[in-house]
C-alpha cells in the first residue's frame, strides 16, 4: 500500500519518522525529558532518577541513538555518557511545519465550501417551529391526502 506523500523531501520524512517512532513511547520521552532537565548521564544515572531499570534504559538509549536523538560519549572508566542532540528534532519539526502547510489549502478550501453551504441552507431555513406545519404539507403533497400516517390511514 503507497501512502499519500507530503511536499517534504523522502529524506526529511524518513528522519521524522524515526523521531516519531522513538517519542512514542513513553518511557523514551522520560528520558529525554531527564536529559534535557539534568544534562548529560550514563543510563545508571538515568535509571536512579527514573523508574526504568538500567538495562531498560540502556536499549531506549540505543533506540534513541539510532533515531540521533541522543550521542554516545565515552566518559571516565569506559562509562557512557549519554547527551541530546536538537538536530532530528529540528527535522520533525519542519516535516510537521510542511505538513500543515499541505493541509492549509485544502483545509481553507473545505471551510469555505462548508461556510458557503452553511449560508446558502441558513437563506432557506425556516423557524424551528415551522418545521412541522412544511412536514404535514409535505405529506399531504405526496398522498393527495391531510395526515397520512403509516399505515396510510389518518
Amino acid at each position: 500500500m503507497s501512502w499519500p506523500t507530503t511536499s517534504t523531501p523522502p529524506e526529511i520524512e524518513a528522519i521524522a519518522e524515526q523521531v516519531f517512532t522513538a517519542l512514542a513511547d513513553p518511557s523514551r520521552r522520560a528520558i529525554l525529558a531527564a536529559l534535557a532537565s539534568g544534562g548529560p548521564a550514563t543510563a545508571t544515572d538515568l535509571a536512579g532518577r527514573l523508574p526504568i531499570t538500567r538495562q531498560a534504559i540502556a536499549k531506549h538509549l540505543a533506540l534513541l541513538a539510532e533515531a540521533g536523538l541522543v550521542t554516545a560519549e565515552p566518559g571516565e572508566r569506559r562509562r557512557v555518557r549519554y547527551r541530546l542532540r536538537s538536530a532530528p528534532m529540528q527535522v520533525a519539526q519542519q516535516f510537521l511545519a510542511a505538513l500543515a502547510r499541505d493541509w492549509d489549502g485544502p483545509l481553507s478550501a473545505l471551510k469555505q465550501h462548508l461556510d458557503q453551504g452553511g449560508h446558502e441552507r441558513n437563506v432557506h431555513a425556516s423557524k424551528p417551529e415551522d418545521i412541522g406545519t412544511e412536514r404535514r404539507n409535505r405529506d399531504e403533497d405526496s398522498s393527495g391526502r391531510h395526515g397520512a400516517g403509516v399505515g396510510g390511514s389518518a
